[in-house]
């Protein structure tokens, strides 16, 4: 199947501007995952063989495989379903925030197939929690689900730094329930503002209302999510550090290491666009930071490694780094939907190897 996407689908969809093919793409998967028949046939093609099954206990879940799609694919939750199909283990979607937003102007996303990498300044464009909440509502409940869903909120575009709290409390209320965990987006470099809430200030007022409002689930019979924050590859250590130091406050569940750069090393020097740059440039930085998280917390929170994946050998770098699972969409741009299974057969090779399983 890769080799048919490589050499057909890949070249018709890189004719299209960048953000058309992913729309197409979206859809493909929409379609995929509402189709049953089809959708449960391809689960049964896309399932490892025994020999190869190396599922992940983490955040207290159950994931199939240690290969997620990260968020930023599947903006509004209408295609996880599909991607489930195609042999992820978890599936991240949005960002979404309260509030429903066209995003920034286009064009908006960047293909460099050269460096296999992207630069995107999307600006968390979706149709705001309120109606994503009302999709997943009618999907498969969680606690139902054969994989794990994530939901990664962001702050809305108009809400102030001084109203952000209470803008992802809202989003956080009404799509905790269709979760299972959620991610606080603290990173992305297209939204104004938003990477300040990086800072350990703001990461001090936004935090322990979330945790709050996670604990206070309890109380009402409703479970508590697995809450996690992601984090950009720009921070300094001392950042990292205050950042760890708010999740162990506060207790949190783990840490998403890491969104998109505004960095632009090596040949992206010259490069004009503004934006987050991800894929394989990537790699070395995100893990790095993946390293160092894993030896100041002692191996002690789960780390979500994401960042220049585009084969097995990066991806166990990840897992090698102190990652316990990992999360792709970039390098899926130039090796198409069915690599995710492609990638958890190659991971489970390597442990093979690294472990005489």
């Amino acid at each position: 199947m890769g080799f048919i996407f490589e050499r057909l689908v890949r070249p018709a969809l890189f004719t299209l501007d960048p953000e058309v093919a992913h729309e197409r793409a979206v859809q493909a998967m929409a379609l995929l995952g509402a189709a049953g028949p089809l959708r449960r046939l391809l689960e049964v093609w896309a399932q490892l063989p025994a020999s190869c099954v190396r599922p992940v206990e983490c955040l207290g879940l159950r994931f199939p495989n240690a290969v997620g799609l990260a968020a930023g694919f599947d903006k509004n939750g209408v295609a996880w379903r599909g991607a489930a199909a195609l042999g992820f283990g978890h599936v991240e979607i949005g960002t979404v925030t309260l509030l429903r937003q066209p995003g920034n102007e286009r064009p908006r996303i960047f293909r460099y197939p050269e460096h296999e990498a992207v630069i995107n300044r999307m600006g968390f464009n979706n149709e705001g929690a309120e109606a994503v909440a009302r999709r997943l509502a009618r999907q498969a409940p969680a606690g139902t689900r054969r994989l794990p869903l994530g939901i990664n909120l962001g702050k809305s575009r108009t809400a102030p730094l001084d109203r952000a709290t209470q803008d992802y409390l809202g989003s956080f209320e009404l799509l905790a329930d269709h979760a299972d965990y959620l991610v606080i987006n603290v990173s992305s470099p297209n939204t104004p503002d938003l990477r300040k809430l990086q800072e350990e200030h703001w990461l001090r007022e936004l935090l322990p209302a979330l945790a709050n409002a996670n604990q206070a689930r309890v109380a009402t019979g409703r479970p508590r999510r697995p809450l996690l924050l992601k984090i950009a590859p720009d921070l300094d250590f001392r950042q990292i550090d205050a950042a760890l130091a708010a999740i162990a406050e506060f207790g949190l569940d783990g840490i998403i290491a890491t969104n998109t750069t505004l960095a632009r090393p090596g040949p992206f020097a010259a490069v004009s666009q503004a934006g987050g740059l991800s894929g394989r440039p990537l790699r070395s930085r995100a893990t790095e930071i993946i390293r160092y998280i894993a030896r100041a917390t002692n191996g002690r929170l789960p780390i979500i490694g994401s960042g220049g994946i585009t084969d097995s050998v990066s991806a166990g770098e990840k897992l090698d780094a102190g990652a316990a699972l990992v999360q792709i969409y970039t390098g899926m741009i130039y090796r198409g939907p069915f690599w995710a299974q492609d990638l958890a057969r190659g991971l489970a090779a390597r442990q093979d190897r690294v472990f005489g399983f």
